[in-house]
């Protein structure tokens, strides 16, 4: 007798993986037809799910107006201007005065009320570039974002501070033209919401330093409690990262000395997931989780991989529907749910041949 392994997938897996209140992903046995190629992605969302106040320490913050579930849109925002950056120079990087003409020559075609709200935001700079510059290339620095191969500002995401081990994670949609924010965790209602500014995979040291262009020493759980345990995971989850990379092909090994590594990857890779969990690096969780499902195919065991590719495909979706990441795993996905298919057709075949 043979049945779809699909169904056998534990409605918790997928519920955790693809959950949101605003967006419904296609479960994984919808993937014969590439959704992305004729639906619309847009996550409707409330707009009320946040309100900008007070934060200690830091000025203002954004804080959740109601419990918001892994998934949940938070803000969705179209940069006020975008400019496409100079040239970039080793060891120099741009331009601030070619910034400075491009930034003023948008700013000047924005509505005064638009003008107002760029100029309301946080801007860092030292006393030697307060006279060297426009005023406005401090405020573009401090707050915009990249936007493909352009960089755009975003008022409202701005007001959000960060943290080392953020709350929320964001992503650039070509498709929406819009930045979108959306809860990697849990955030209880009243509670602030943070994101991050710069790469997490640093240490303490290496992160303040990063932090210094925007103005604040970051005071987050991370950089105030069990410091060197902390950056001790971080630095060990980026060596794994980077030892994995070369050997996230699908072909499983044939000589002895290959499976036997290829075993030691699998506990490796489960490492890798815990100590993410412990550092709490949502952004770093669907990179983590596709590691663990190759592991896991190159030994041949397509249950555990199909669960992970899952999982992995979910967190892609969240961020953006229709990236080129989410399409890969999108694939990846459906690979393994076909190898545990098979996996199971066979045994079933098997087990009937032997009843006879």
């Amino acid at each position: 007798m043979f049945f779809n392994v699909l169904h056998l997938i534990p409605l918790s897996i997928i519920s955790t993986a693809l959950a949101s209140h605003q967006c419904e992903p296609p479960l994984p046995y919808t993937f014969e037809i590439p959704t992305w190629q004729s639906q619309n992605f847009s996550c409707i969302g409330s707009p009320e799910v946040f309100t900008v106040g007070s934060s200690p320490g830091k000025g203002l913050g954004v804080f959740a107006t109601r419990t918001l579930e892994p998934g949940d849109v938070i803000l969705r925002e179209a940069p006020v201007f975008r400019i496409t950056p100079p040239e970039f120079r080793d060891g120099i990087g741009y331009s601030l005065h070619e910034m400075g003409a491009l930034i003023r020559k948008e700013f000047n075609l924005l509505s005064e009320s638009a003008k107002s709200e760029v100029l309301a935001l946080h801007a860092y700079t030292n006393e030697a570039e307060k006279k060297a510059l426009d005023g406005l290339v401090p405020i573009f620095r401090s707050n915009a974002y990249n936007t493909g191969t352009e960089i755009g500002l975003f008022p409202k995401i701005a007001r959000i501070n960060h943290s080392c081990r953020p709350s929320a994670s964001y992503s650039w949609s070509e498709k929406l033209g819009k930045r979108v924010v959306y809860a990697n965790r849990r955030i209880e209602e009243g509670e602030e919401i943070f994101v991050s500014y710069i790469p997490l995979l640093r240490t303490y040291e290496e992160r303040q330093k990063r932090l210094d262009q925007y103005g604040f020493k970051c005071s987050c759980e991370a950089c105030t409690h069990g410091r060197k345990e902390s950056d001790r995971r971080r630095i060990d989850i980026q060596k794994a990262i980077e030892a994995f990379e070369p050997q996230m092909s699908l072909g499983v090994p044939q000589s002895k000395v290959g499976k036997k590594k290829a075993l030691r990857n699998v506990d490796a890779s489960l490492e890798l997931v815990k100590l993410m969990e412990e550092e709490g690096l949502s952004d770093y969780y669907a990179k983590a989780y596709r590691i663990v499902a190759v592991s896991y195919a190159r030994v041949e065991n397509w249950e555990q991989a199909a669960l992970w590719s899952v999982k992995g495909y979910g967190l892609r979706y969240m961020a953006d529907p229709g990236s080129k990441d989410t399409r890969e795993m999108h694939g990846l996905t459906k690979h393994m749910i076909s190898k545990w298919n098979e996996e199971v057709r066979n045994k079933s075949m098997k087990e009937g041949a032997s009843g006879l």
